[in-house]
């Protein structure tokens, strides 16, 4: 297998090549540091997230679109499945890099991620890379600038010539749709954070709808995590028990049955004063190969709809 950020390398080649079939905006930088403006000056688009949900799990798992209700409306909603779940999902498309340059922020996903490898993920997993190439995706409200590509470029040891920013705003159709491809990936995260095993866990598929795009970008984060902590489904098979399976689930349905967008308000939106078990994802379906069938969690079709003004 090819190193993941070659592999993202090889997905950000064709968003450049079909950027205007996708709607992004590519711009290259004093550096040759190149930026794809996936919805950050632009609005984004639904095949545009798909593929930069391609792009932050380094191709190592299928994204697609399909229709279905929340509270009988029709809604968008996003599947993505992996057989590679510890790679593609923790050491690739979770959002583990907090990068701050100046008054630029930014929360970055992607296999470039793999090149620092200094979250707790990449040393349980036993997982680090050494590539020519740096993919960090961006969840951010400004393009970056030169800065911004000579410290991604300085903290992974590759040229600026090689570092690839995809960049979005939460609040766009790019950001729904990426934040609902993160259900599986909440998942398999979660169970990690509980003390299993991520590299025992064999498949992860998850779906999730795709949030109203909000006006701001407080309340996009609302209402994207909304959707994954009401509205998600995951199915993971793994190659062991455990007997913390009924922890992965989100407790927003249970503890706090509202929209978060008053939840995160109380606490000045403040993530670190909410419990972690927040963020998860609603229903959890975990096969055990040869043991038994886990099904733990549920949906809240009618906070989904208070929270989309459905």
């Amino acid at each position: 297998m090819d190193s993941l950020n070659r592999m993202a390398t090889e997905l950000v080649d064709e968003a450049i090549d079909f950027a205007d079939e996708l709607t992004i905006d590519v711009h290259a930088l004093e550096g040759d540091a190149a930026v794809l403006d996936f919805g950050v000056e632009v609005p984004g688009a639904v095949e545009a997230g798909m593929l930069l949900a391609e792009i932050q799990t380094a191709g190592l798992a299928t994204v697609q679109s399909t229709m279905a209700t929340v509270d009988g409306a029709p809604l968008n909603h996003v599947e993505l499945s992996t057989d590679h779940p510890a790679l593609a999902l923790l050491c690739s498309q979770k959002g583990g890099w907090e990068l701050t340059v100046d008054d630029f922020q930014a929360l970055g996903s992607g296999p470039a991620r793999a090149l620092v490898a200094e979250e707790e993920a990449f040393q349980r997993i036993g997982y680090r890379e050494d590539a020519d190439f740096a993919v960090l995706a961006l969840e951010t409200d400004e393009l970056p600038d030169e800065d911004v590509a000579s410290q991604v470029a300085e903290r992974t040891g590759v040229p600026e010539t090689g570092v690839f920013l995809p960049s979005f705003a939460t609040a766009s159709v790019t950001g729904s749709v990426v934040a609902a491809a993160r259900a599986a990936e909440l998942a398999v995260f979660r169970l990690a954070e509980l003390g299993f095993d991520p590299v025992s866990v064999l498949s992860a598929s998850g779906r999730a709808p795709v949030a109203p795009v909000a006006g701001d970008e407080a309340t996009a984060m609302a209402r994207t995590t909304d959707a994954l902590a009401y509205g998600s489904e995951v199915h993971l098979t793994v190659d062991e028990s455990f007997d913390r399976f009924d922890q992965v689930p989100s407790v927003a349905a249970e503890e706090y049955g509202e929209p978060l967008e008053g939840v995160f308000e109380d606490v000045g939106w403040d993530f670190a004063e909410l419990p972690v078990e927040l963020f998860g994802p609603a229903a959890v379906t975990i096969d055990v190969v040869g043991g038994d069938t886990h099904v733990v969690g549920g949906t809240s079709e009618g906070v989904l709809a208070e929270s989309f003004g459905l």
